[in-house]
């Protein structure tokens, strides 16, 4: 594991909603030190204990914003449809995916998204319980 960054879900510009592909904020603990800009793998645990399988970027949002953008977590749970806005989560962050980067068109960052969340899916499989 990489890193662990357990925070609350803050609304932010709903940006990957309008792309197809919503994120959950997570507002950490800034003294929580965090991995490199990028996309990773890994994991979201929900309060309740729902254990999903997450696409996670850390970074500015190059395509949108330039190097003076606020650095965010944004975690893609895979599999999940639903409102996460105020709930605390755990984000574990499990392994480097690519590095973050400035897309020419929402097009080409959307190509670019799916091919994350295929890669993520292959990458990282919920432990089974029971």
């Amino acid at each position: 594991m990489l890193s662990v960054v357990e925070g609350t879900v803050v609304a932010g510009d709903r940006r990957g909603r309008e792309l197809g592909f919503p994120t959950a904020n997570v507002l950490g603990d800034e003294s929580v030190p965090l991995p490199d800009e990028g996309v990773y793998a890994g994991y979201v645990t929900r309060e309740h204990g729902a254990v999903y399988v997450a696409a996670i970027s850390i970074g500015r949002r190059p395509t949108f914003y330039d190097e003076t953008g606020l650095c965010l977590v944004e975690a893609h749970l895979l599999d999940f449809d639903g409102d996460l806005y105020g709930e605390r989560l755990r984000v574990e962050i499990t392994e480097h995916v690519r590095e973050q980067r400035r897309f020419e068109s929402v097009e080409e960052l959307v190509d670019q998204i799916r091919s994350d969340v295929e890669r993520v899916r292959s990458l990282t499989v919920l432990p089974r319980h029971g």
